[in-house]
């Protein structure tokens, strides 16, 4: 896997579009500032097996059972989402 950047780690609450807190230090981070190693990799569709992308900011969830298949971003959140299998 790529390096981790905290706006992907499930340690980073965001603040604003640029910013947010690390939730292990307290600290104001950048966004897109490398996470320090051991941060747990926040689920999300570009993380998951069943997403195909379809362009650079566009997807689609192959896991849907729905037809035909829901579009996804690969930044959305999949914390929730009972299809997700991360990509290992």
């Amino acid at each position: 896997m790529e390096k981790l950047l905290y706006r992907d780690s499930r340690n980073y609450v965001p603040i604003d579009v640029t910013k947010g807190i690390d939730h292990l230090t307290g600290e104001t981070v950048m966004a897109d500032k490398e996470a320090p190693k051991g941060y747990e990799v926040m689920p999300k569709c570009k993380n998951c097996a069943n997403f195909k992308a379809d362009g650079e900011q566009m997807g689609v969830c192959e896991g849907s059972m729905s037809e035909p298949k829901f579009f996804a971003y690969p930044d959305m959140v999949a914390i929730t989402c009972d299809m997700y299998k991360e990509v290992k």
